[in-house]
């Protein structure tokens, strides 16, 4: 038996067309395709301009300022001792200590003793020579005296020789106007009067030259005791280094010899370190050893604390690469200094007023400081710049750029020289 099934009863409907929501749809997607075009132009225009793109996390950008700049160097201190004077032997001899190293002095306290015989013995012996010399010359005075006394004597008796023939002579003369007396007679008067005169003149002059020729003897004794005295003095000078005494206030550094034992002349025996006054020792690289000049002002930077110094010397010559200089505290040394204690340091090379400058970055390695490349909404155009001096933190630009225009300070040798760069987020 066959059963029917319905499919005779199913009618078809055809469904109506709708052509109104279809327009609709065709209308909007048309608008919406029309709008992104319009959205996506600029990016593609860019995209189109640009060699290559890069992320903006990898890159550092900084703006180019006007101002005053100042041109720095940045190195590491080492605090010193400015007064440590280091004492030697005067002389040969045993040494006795009276502080040990790490003691605290004052100026003029006694340090050590040496004991010397031999210099010791010199100074007695020169001594005791300057003594003789002084006896010898107070003798040669005496002398001088004694002698001058006999002088004087000649030219007296002389003197009254004179008087005597001078009176015989008018005697003569009398009598020989009377004829009382022979020619022979009146000439023997003139004579012994003439006689007279000559011994009175020499005695005069000699007595004239035995007193120069004393003062001449006395002032060169005198003159041979005064270089002796000179001598003794030099030596008491000497006897008196035996006693070392702290040429400033401080501590004692370490003793070079030990205890008791013998010291040769000019031998190192112990330093003093003068700690109310320090200096800072700093190595300077070489490629600023140019610009350094005395007196040059620094920043000393001690526990977060900023203190005022100069630059008060540099060697004139260059070690591995690096010239050493001392740096000076401007005022008073700050408290809570220590021997070889390391400081950060500021020296202050150039100060410019009004300039054009821009935080310093790699980009000054990669094209010398000629390149930058110049960021303009998301592109970067290269361009040539000229820079000038270069601090820590800031580069001088002389040419290429203005303010407030911003640049790329990173390293740009993943730009491979690209003119145009696409900057993405």
């Amino acid at each position: 038996m066959k059963i029917a099934d319905t499919s005779g009863q199913d009618v078809v409907i055809q469904r109506p067309k709708n052509t109104t929501k279809r327009n609709v749809l065709v209308i909007s997607g048309v608008a919406a395709a029309l709008l992104l075009g319009a959205w996506a132009l600029p990016g593609i225009s860019s995209w189109q301009q640009a060699e290559m793109s890069v992320n903006m996390s990898r890159l550092r950008l900084s703006t180019v300022s006007q101002g005053d700049f100042t041109r720095d160097l940045s190195v590491q201190g080492q605090v010193v001792a400015a007064i440590s004077p280091r004492m030697y032997s005067p002389a040969q001899g045993t040494i006795t200590f009276e502080v040990d190293a790490g003691d605290s002095v004052s100026k003029g306290q006694v340090l050590a003793h040496i004991d010397s015989p031999e210099l010791t013995n010199e100074h007695k012996q020169e001594s005791s020579t300057a003594m003789q010399m002084a006896l010898e010359l107070d003798r040669r005075k005496i002398q001088a005296k004694k002698q001058a006394l006999e002088n004087q004597k000649s030219v007296d008796l002389a003197k009254v020789a004179l008087v005597a023939a001078e009176r015989e002579k008018r005697r003569a003369d009398s009598a020989w106007e009377s004829k009382a007396i022979s020619q022979i007679d009146f000439e023997k008067a003139q004579d012994e009067l003439e006689n007279a005169k000559l011994v009175y003149h020499h005695a005069v002059e000699d007595a004239a030259l035995n007193k120069e020729s004393l003062a001449f003897e006395i002032q060169t004794q005198e003159l041979m005791l005064t270089r002796q005295n000179l001598l003794v003095e030099e030596l008491t000078r000497k006897v008196d280094e035996l006693t070392l005494r702290s040429p400033v206030d401080g501590i004692v550094g370490n003793l070079a010899v030990e205890q008791k034992n013998q010291v040769a002349q000019n031998q190192p025996i112990l330093s003093v370190v003068d700690l109310s006054v320090f200096e800072l020792e700093v190595a300077i690289p070489e490629s600023y050893a140019d610009d350094l000049a005395i007196g040059m002002p620094a920043e000393i930077t001690l526990n977060g604390e900023t203190h005022q110094a100069t630059l008060v010397t540099i060697s004139p010559e260059i070690e591995n690469n690096q010239v050493t200089g001392r740096v000076r505290f401007a005022a008073q040394s700050p408290s809570g200094l220590r021997q070889n204690q390391r400081l950060n340091t500021r020296i202050l090379l150039e100060h410019k007023e009004d300039v054009l400058m821009v935080q310093r970055g790699q980009f000054l390695e990669t094209g010398n400081g000629s390149i930058a490349y110049v960021v303009d909404g998301n592109l970067a155009q290269k361009r040539t710049i000229r820079t000038g001096a270069r601090s820590l933190s800031s580069v001088e630009i002389l040419d290429g750029l203005r303010p407030g225009e911003q640049i790329i300070i990173s390293g740009t040798d993943q730009f491979q020289g690209a003119d145009t760069i696409m900057l993405t987020q």
